[in-house]
C-alpha cells in the first residue's frame, strides 16, 4: 500500500482484479509465444487460451463470497474505481464463458485466421468486457470500452483477401470510432458539470446541479447514451451490425453478438441507474423509446431474410441480435421509473445470460453444418445430424419463448412484466406484438430442421452462382451430381471442441429451463 501526495491510496486487491488481469496476462502470453511456436504447433495457442479463459473463470469463485473494491479515494466511502460486487461477477461470468464458448468454436475454425493475432485480440476484447462491469468511474468505464471495441474490429477483418471481411471491419470502425467521439465528449460535459467521474460522486452533483451547469449535464447525460446507443447498435445506430456480423469470420459475429453486447449494457447500465439516477426522468423514456423502435426494426428485418439469399443464416442471427437488443433495452427503461432499480435491473442480466447461452449454441451449430450459409441448407438437417438439428431447435424456440425452451418464455414473461409495473403499457403491447412477429421466422427456420429434403432448382443454382461471386463456398450436396438433394454436409468427424461448444451451451439451456426462478431471483439481487 502506497500514500500518495494527492491523498489517494493504491493499494491493489490482486483477487478482485484476477479474473480481467489473469485474461490479459494469457493475452499477452499467447502474442509472444506465437513468435517461436513453430507452424505445425500453433494450434497449442488454441488450447492455451481455452485455459486460460478456464483459469478467469475459476478467479471468480472467491469473489461471490461479498463485495470487494480497490483503487479507492481516501476518506470519501464509495468512491472506487473497481468493484467486484455480485452484479459485476454475473457479467463477467456471462463475458467470460461467452469468451470461452466462441474459443471452442475457434479451435478448427476452417477460416484461415492468423493463430497468434486470433487469440491475442480475443483475449484482449475479452479482457476488457470483463473490466467494464467493475468499473466505478467514467475515465475506466470508457477505457474498458475501447479496449473492448479496438480489438473487436480488428478480428472482423483479420480474414486477409476477403473483401466482405474488410468492408465489415472498415463499417465498425467508423462506427465504433463514432461513438467513442461522442461518448468522451458527453463525459466530458458531465465531469464539468459535477467535477468528479465517480458514478457516485456524479450523482450527487447532478443531483446539486443549478443554472448553466444543469443545461450543460443534460447535454452531456444525452450524449453519453447516445455514445453507448452506437455500442449496442440500438437502433437507428444500428446500420453496421448485419454487414459486420456477415463479413466476420464466424465465431467472431458468435462473440460480437452475445460478449461486445453484454459488456456494452454492462456499462449502459452503470452509467444510467448509478452516475445518471437524478435524471431518470430524462434516459428513462428515452430508454423506453429505443427499446420499441430498437425491438421493432430487428424483428421486422429478419421477418425478410430470404432463406436462399446468401449468408442469410448469419444475417438472421444479425438482425435476431438487434430484435434481441429491444427486449434487453425494456427493464432499463423501466428502471427509470423505479424506486429501486435492482428488480429491473437483475431482469436485464438474467435475459442476457439466457440470450448468450442459446445465440452462440445457435452460432455452434450453424459453425457445425459445413458449407451453410444460407437457411435453405439447413432443410432437412435432422436426417443426416439429429442430435445437431434438435440443439438448434432448441437454441431457436429459446430465442422464440417457446417451449421446451423454458428458460427463454420464462425471461420474456419477466421482461414483459418490468413494462407493466412500471406503467409502460404501451411498450408492453409493442413488446408482444415483436415477440408475435419473431414467432415466425425462428419456427420458419425450425420446421424447415426436419423438413423433407429439396432437389436443386434454378433457384438454388442461382444463390450459389451469388455466393461464389461473394466468395462464399456454397453448400455440399450429397450425390455431387445434377439434380442432387440440396442437404447439409453429411455427417463426418466433429472437433471436439465444437461438440463440446454445442454440448455445454444446451446443458446450460436445458439447466436454466429446469429452474428459471433460481437465476432471475439471483440476478435480481446483483445489484451492487
Amino acid at each position: 500500500m502506497t500514500e500518495l501526495a494527492s491523498g489517494v491510496v493504491q493499494s491493489v486487491d490482486w483477487i478482485a482484479v484476477a479474473p480481467p488481469a489473469i485474461t490479459a496476462v494469457v493475452a499477452l502470453a499467447v502474442l509472444v509465444a506465437d513468435l517461436f511456436v513453430p507452424a505445425a504447433r500453433k494450434p497449442v495457442l488454441g488450447w492455451v487460451s481455452v485455459g486460460g479463459l478456464v483459469l478467469a473463470l475459476l478467479s471468480l469463485l472467491p469473489l461471490t463470497s461479498g463485495d470487494r473494491s480497490t483503487f479507492c479515494v481516501v476518506g470519501r466511502a464509495g468512491q472506487c474505481s473497481y468493484v467486484a460486487d455480485h452484479f459485476t461477477v454475473t457479467v463477467q461470468l456471462l463475458v467470460l464463458g461467452g469468451a470461452l464458448l466462441t474459443a471452442l468454436l475457434s479451435l478448427h475454425n476452417a477460416d484461415d485466421l492468423p493463430p497468434g493475432e486470433f487469440w491475442f485480440l480475443l483475449l484482449s476484447s475479452a479482457a476488457g468486457a470483463a473490466l467494464l462491469p467493475a468499473s466505478r468511474d467514467l475515465a475506466t468505464l470508457v477505457v474498458a470500452l475501447e479496449v473492448t471495441s479496438l480489438p473487436s474490429f480488428a478480428l472482423v477483418g483479420l480474414r486477409r483477401g476477403d473483401r466482405m471481411s474488410g468492408e465489415a471491419a472498415l463499417k465498425f470502425f467508423l462506427s465504433s470510432v463514432t461513438a467513442t467521439a461522442v461518448t468522451l465528449l458527453g463525459v466530458s460535459f458531465v465531469y464539468a458539470a459535477t467535477g468528479s467521474l465517480h458514478l457516485n460522486a456524479v450523482a450527487v452533483g447532478l443531483a446539486h446541479g443549478t443554472g448553466q451547469l444543469t443545461v450543460l449535464a443534460r447535454t452531456g447525460v444525452i450524449l453519453t447514451l447516445v455514445g453507448f446507443a452506437f455500442k449496442l447498435a440500438v437502433a437507428p445506430f444500428h446500420f453496421w451490425v448485419p454487414d459486420t456480423y456477415a463479413g466476420a469470420p464466424l465465431p467472431v459475429a458468435a462473440y460480437l453478438s452475445v460478449v461486445g453486447k453484454a459488456a456494452g449494457f454492462s456499462g449502459l447500465i452503470l452509467v444510467s441507474v448509478i452516475a445518471f439516477r437524478p435524471y431518470a426522468d430524462v434516459w428513462g423514456p428515452a430508454v423506453a423509446v429505443l427499446a420499441a423502435l430498437t425491438m421493432s426494426v430487428g424483428n421486422v428485418a429478419a421477418l425478410r431474410q430470404r432463406t436462399g439469399h446468401p449468408r442469410s443464416a448469419v444475417r438472421l442471427l444479425a438482425w435476431s441480435s438487434i430484435g434481441q437488443a429491444g427486449y434487453l433495452l425494456v427493464p432499463l427503461a423501466a428502471a427509470g421509473y423505479a424506486a429501486d432499480p435492482a428488480h429491473e435491473v437483475g431482469t436485464t442480466v438474467a435475459y442476457a445470460l439466457m440470450y448468450a447461452v442459446v445465440n452462440l449454441g445457435a452460432f455452434a451449430v450453424v459453425a457445425l453444418v459445413a458449407g451453410a450459409r444460407r437457411i435453405e441448407d439447413f432443410r432437412g438437417l435432422y436426417a443426416t445430424r439429429p442430435a445437431a438439428a434438435l440443439a438448434l431447435a432448441f437454441f431457436l424456440l429459446c430465442l422464440a419463448g417457446l417451449p421446451p425452451g423454458v428458460i427463454g418464455l420464462f425471461a420474456k414473461v419477466a421482461v414483459f412484466s418490468t413494462a407493466v409495473d412500471a406503467g409502460l403499457g404501451w411498450l408492453a403491447v409493442v413488446m408482444a406484438v415483436n415477440v408475435v412477429i419473431a414467432l415466425y421466422y425462428y419456427l420458419r427456420w425450425t420446421a424447415l430442421l426436419f423438413a423433407r429434403p429439396a432437389t436443386r432448382t434454378a433457384d438454388s443454382g442461382a444463390a450459389e452462382a451469388a455466393e461464389a461471386a461473394e466468395g462464399v463456398p456454397a453448400a455440399s450436396d450429397v450425390s455431387g451430381a445434377s439434380g442432387a438433394v440440396a442437404v447439409p454436409q453429411a455427417p463426418g468427424r466433429v472437433p471436439v471442441s465444437l461438440t463440446a461448444a454445442i454440448a455445454l451451451a444446451a446443458l446450460v439451456g436445458v439447466a436454466l429451463s429446469g429452474a428459471p426462478q433460481l437465476v432471475l431471483r439471483f440476478a435480481s439481487g446483483s445489484l451492487f
